[in-house]
């Protein structure tokens, strides 16, 4: 995901002068995969890993919900399909470089995936491991971000006194558990390659949309901290989430937690929409939305080395659109 720019001084160094010249802004966005990059274009999607053997690319053109069905396209009702299509999309990613991994440093599969291997063809296998994937990891984040907060705060009766407090709280406390979140894992090996890669997409997709060439170079000085990063977005969730919730005025906590997912497709469509306009505006309120996303990716991305650079300038390189101008954010 890609972004706008700053009032605030959060960059280090120059990077902020940088990030502030850009010649346009590109909806060519990236993920962060195990040893490599995915890039997204308006019309292909690119995996590029480093291997053993060198470079490792894989191309794919996109089909569109929305192409086909003009509905997946409305404002609100698009954040929700894009959210869901780029789990699918990401965990396949994910899978396709993990498989590129040496056997001997590959993971032993779990149970649930040992069952599906042995009960299905190999090819239906890998698709329903990738939904299994997505499925848990919606449900992890339902754990942390609705149930856990709900109950927690339930359970302090100071808290439940007044529903103002008690949503307010509980946004604080999700906010708390993504930051503990997000550092915890920060400090894992793996993932701190993961993040290196994080930060050499951001500086390719700056140094992009600077309209200068695609050179290790060229990349390596850009700043890492990019406004339309995925992560701002699940921050962005977060903070909606607040609002949105403010407006629950229901007391029994299994209750509570039934009108927090019956209002996270709204939640999700509203994130969705803020960070599309701040993607496309330049003002102070835009600075002021893109901050804190900026900041938290200070915790989930790394500085690269120059082989990281490579793999992202190869992945954008693939997804360049050849008729210029098709791949403006917002288009």
């Amino acid at each position: 995901m890609t972004g706008f720019n700053s009032i605030f001084n959060i960059n280090s160094g120059n990077d902020s002068s940088r990030s502030s010249s850009c010649s346009f802004r590109t909806s060519i966005g990236g993920q962060a995969l195990i040893e490599g990059i995915m890039m997204r274009g308006p019309k292909k999607q690119a995996i590029v890993c480093r291997t053993e053997e060198g470079l490792v690319e894989k191309t794919e053109e996109l089909h569109l919900l929305r192409d086909r069905y003009p509905v997946f396209g409305w404002p609100l009702v698009r954040g929700c399909v894009t959210f869901f299509d780029s789990l699918v999309k990401g965990m396949q990613a994910l899978t396709y470089s993990a498989s590129l991994v040496p056997l001997e440093d590959q993971e032993e599969p779990d149970k649930i995936d040992r069952w599906i291997q042995e009960h299905f063809s190999a090819e239906k296998a890998e698709k329903l491991i990738i939904y299994v994937a997505v499925v848990l990891g919606i449900a992890l984040s339902l754990f942390l971000f609705i149930f856990l907060p709900t109950f927690l705060v339930s359970l302090l009766k100071p808290l439940t006194q007044s529903y103002l407090i008690r949503n307010l709280s509980e946004g604080l406390l999700k906010v708390v558990i993504l930051l503990v979140y997000m550092s915890l894992v920060s400090h894992m090996k793996d993932i701190r390659r993961l993040f290196s890669y994080h930060g050499a997409e951001h500086k390719t997709i700056f140094c992009y949309e600077h309209g200068k060439e695609l050179t290790v170079d060229n990349v390596r000085p850009e700043s890492r901290f990019h406004p339309r990063c995925g992560t701002s977005f699940l921050l962005v969730v977060v903070l909606v989430s607040i609002l949105v919730n403010a407006t629950v005025r229901v007391s029994n906590p299994f209750a509570r937690v039934g009108v927090h997912l019956l209002l996270l497709p709204v939640v999700v469509g509203i994130s969705y929409e803020i960070n599309r306009w701040c993607g496309m505006h330049d003002n102070w309120l835009s600075a002021i939305l893109s901050a804190p996303g900026k900041w938290l990716q200070r915790i989930t991305t790394n500085e690269p080395d120059d082989s990281m650079i490579e793999c992202a300038i190869r992945a954008m390189e693939l997804v360049i659109p050849e008729e210029q101008g098709t791949d403006l954010w917002g288009a």
